[in-house]
């Protein structure tokens, strides 16, 4: 049986300033790196066989420091644009507070919880799952189901595709899922590809 941890990237600068950032290549901040780092504390007893990123920094940064954080900096690392955010189109740059007043609460809302509406120039959630589950189920799933331990370090939406499918949601329960900044949830995943388990894992903070 093999294990997939899935890692949604630290807090990134535009994270901190409410920013739509999409793939806009935003660096973490100090307290994103450190995040980081303790959740990959919690991934010491795992024996991660490889691990797969996005091209944007804020993930791969993300991955060195869980790494690092689990005495694992040796991992074959493969990057990939598949695992990149959702591309926000024209709302990329802009704060969402201002945007809700100057295209509206309601479209913007629109625009960020619907399954196939996306924003001007953008990806919908949908688009998004089109370009991120075809790369996961050829390049990812079937290590796991090989029995290798497999970390993805990617971003809000894409990794959403990915739960998406693991958990059997709808369109609609999709809409209401919020994957946690640094936070690893792991999935054990028998030989013929089923989810046995699923667990979010806790970071202590004291």
């Amino acid at each position: 049986m093999g294990q997939l941890i899935l890692l949604r990237h630290g807090e990134s600068q535009w994270n901190l300033e409410n920013r739509f950032t999409g793939w806009v290549d935003v660096p973490l901040t100090e307290k994103g790196r450190s995040d980081a780092y303790e959740a990959g504390k919690l991934l010491k007893d795992i024996h991660l066989d490889c691990a797969f990123t996005s091209v944007l920094i804020r993930a791969v940064d993300t991955l060195t420091e869980a790494l690092r954080g689990a005495d694992q900096e040796l991992v074959p690392i493969m990057k990939d644009p598949a695992l990149n955010e959702r591309m926000y189109g024209d709302l990329q740059g802009l704060n969402k507070a201002e945007c809700a007043i100057k295209f509206g609460a309601d479209q913007v809302k629109i625009w960020r919880r619907s399954y196939d509406i996306p924003p001007p120039n953008g990806e919908s959630l949908l688009m998004t799952a089109e370009r991120t589950l075809p790369y996961f189920e050829k390049n990812i799933l079937p290590l796991v189901i090989e029995g290798k331990n497999v970390l993805i370090s990617a971003h809000g939406n894409s990794l959403r595709a990915i739960v998406m499918k693991l958990d059997n949601l709808t369109n609609e329960q999709v809409l209401e899922l919020n994957i946690p900044n640094a936070v690893p949830i792991r999935y054990d995943i028998d030989g013929e590809g089923k989810v046995n388990k699923k667990e979010v894992l806790i970071v202590n903070v004291e």
